[in-house]
């Protein structure tokens, strides 16, 4: 019996530009190669490339994991140096700046300090700004390698973070290999993943040739029916390889950009319409939110879907 596939209405959702059955946005990875402690010239550079993609109208940017600091850090006491607060430290208030200057938001990766008492805690996150100011932050929940010498997991849970265009949720690096995070994002009704990464190569699981982790975007996109903007840096620090490959995934799993340079600066950059990630039926019958079995495991996952 061969599945019969038809198409169904689109629903128009409120605050978005409309375009027949269209909500059209220009987003883009922003890649780059930052610098280990040279925060200056980190900054700089994020906003070299943010302005960049500002002046070509890309209204949703995502800059990769930690691209203020660099990633391999030697000690803890070397993290704690290039900490800052989110988001009263300098690197959130020049990205505000920037998101102003071109009326677009911005998801960045930074190492965040929090002080609590006499104790100050160190996380892997991500800023999340606009032309209003500090949308929110997200902080890396699963911790890769050396990063559980440095930093905290996030304690933030999977926050859904509501913009003018429509909702985003973020991802980290690592978190991507937990299928869980884009599904509770999907289920809490996200229109695009924000993934600021430091994909790393670990032969031969994953080469510059052979971006393992921009295929598994490509599939958390496909089960979730939604878009992924995959941030990635290049270069080689303290003898790690980064391997670029910066993309865009939509909800049918494919790439809607990218993948980008394995080893040059890039702008990968796509306009997306956001009404393929809110219409989720792959069918008359097949919906992939409301087709789980939530009866079967809610007490093992623990969350609950939104009614669609």
């Amino acid at each position: 019996m061969t599945a019969k596939f038809q198409q169904f209405p689109i629903p128009p959702y409120p605050g978005t530009r409309e375009k027949g059955k269209e909500s059209l946005i220009k987003v883009a990875a922003l890649q780059m190669e930052p610098e280990i402690c040279n925060k200056d010239k980190n900054i700089a550079e994020t906003l070299r490339i943010i302005d960049e993609a500002g002046k070509q109208g890309v209204k949703l940017m995502v800059l990769p994991e930690l691209c203020n600091t660099g990633y391999i850090y030697n000690s803890r006491e070397e993290a704690h140096a290039m900490a800052e607060e989110v988001p009263d430290g300098p690197t959130t208030k020049e990205w505000i700046k920037a998101a102003q200057k071109h009326n677009a938001y911005i998801c960045a990766g930074i190492t965040e300090k929090e002080r609590i008492g006499p104790n100050t805690y160190l996380y892997n996150s991500v800023a999340v700004v606009g032309p209003e100011g500090h949308i929110g932050t997200y902080r890396k929940t699963h911790l890769w390698n050396e990063e559980k010498l440095w930093f905290e997991p996030g304690n933030l849970g999977y926050p859904v973070f509501s913009l003018p265009f429509g909702k985003i949720g973020c991802r980290v690096c690592y978190d991507i290999w937990f299928p869980e995070v884009t599904r509770i994002y999907a289920a809490q009704g996200a229109d695009i993943i924000c993934d600021s990464t430091n994909w790393v190569e670990v032969p031969p699981l994953q080469t510059k040739d052979k971006p393992t982790a921009a295929f598994s975007a490509q599939q958390m996109s496909l089960m979730n029916a939604v878009y992924s903007i995959c941030a990635d840096r290049i270069g080689v620090e303290r003898d790690c390889v980064f391997i670029g490959n910066s993309c865009i995934t939509d909800p049918a799993g494919g790439f809607a950009a990218g993948p980008g340079s394995p080893d040059k600066p890039d702008i990968v950059m796509a306009e997306i319409n956001l009404m393929l990630a809110r219409y989720r039926h792959w069918s008359e019958f097949n919906n992939p939110m409301t087709d789980r079995r939530t009866d079967m495991y809610d007490e093992l996952l623990g969350y609950y879907p939104e009614e669609w």
